[in-house]
């Protein structure tokens, strides 16, 4: 996995863009949906409550995708998307390596079935799935959260992962957490990176 970030150009997005942004996506590159592993980056907006949303000037869309996708996700530069009503128009890629950081988070992580405010359930689930990753570290639990998704609204938590070994480092971050990755759900970045590519209030 490797991530391509496409820079963003447009004026605005609605400020609950990430199912509309998905949809977009999906529809200018199908093998998307295909790929389980495949993510997008929250875009980061400028902060705020208005609707829509301005993007920033430094704004980015970024996409994690399998190394031998990588040409085929390269093809949307220049696409123009319909998010919301709002158009944007992607430029050029950058490639960029996954680095596995000793610390890693997530801005979203979809809670699924678990009960609102249930943080203990939520982290326990959130142990039992980096279990099945062979994955150990020290799980922070960030500030509930809700999204609408295809046709419910998600709730969820941030998630701050500390004290993890390289390998597992990489495994998060090409495997994610949860679920809803095209919807930005459950991708990890470096901790000191993450307001880079997108953490939002």
């Amino acid at each position: 996995m490797l991530d391509l970030v496409f820079p963003l150009h447009g004026h605005a997005l609605p400020r609950d863009h990430r199912w509309a942004l998905t949809q977009a996506l999906v529809e200018a590159l199908p093998a998307l949906a295909e790929d389980p592993l495949a993510a997008v980056h929250p875009v980061r907006l400028v902060p705020g409550t208005g609707e829509p949303a301005l993007l920033s000037a430094r704004a980015r869309l970024v996409l994690r995708v399998a190394r031998g996708a990588a040409g085929a996700a390269q093809a949307l530069a220049g696409r123009r998307l319909d998010v919301g009503g709002c158009m944007v128009q992607l430029g050029t890629p950058q490639p960029r390596e996954l680095l596995p950081h000793t610390t890693l988070y997530a801005h979203f992580v979809d809670a699924g079935q678990i009960d609102a405010g249930d943080e203990a359930g939520f982290l326990a689930t959130m142990g039992e799935e980096l279990a099945r990753l062979e994955v150990r570290c020290q799980r922070v639990c960030g500030r509930a959260q809700r999204l609408r998704g295809p046709d419910h609204t998600l709730q969820g938590y941030s998630l701050m992962l500390h004290g993890l070994r390289e390998a597992g480092a990489l495994r998060v971050l090409e495997h994610g957490l949860g679920a809803h990755r095209l919807m930005g759900c459950g991708v990890f970045v470096p901790h000191k990176s993450a307001a880079a590519v997108g953490e939002i209030d």
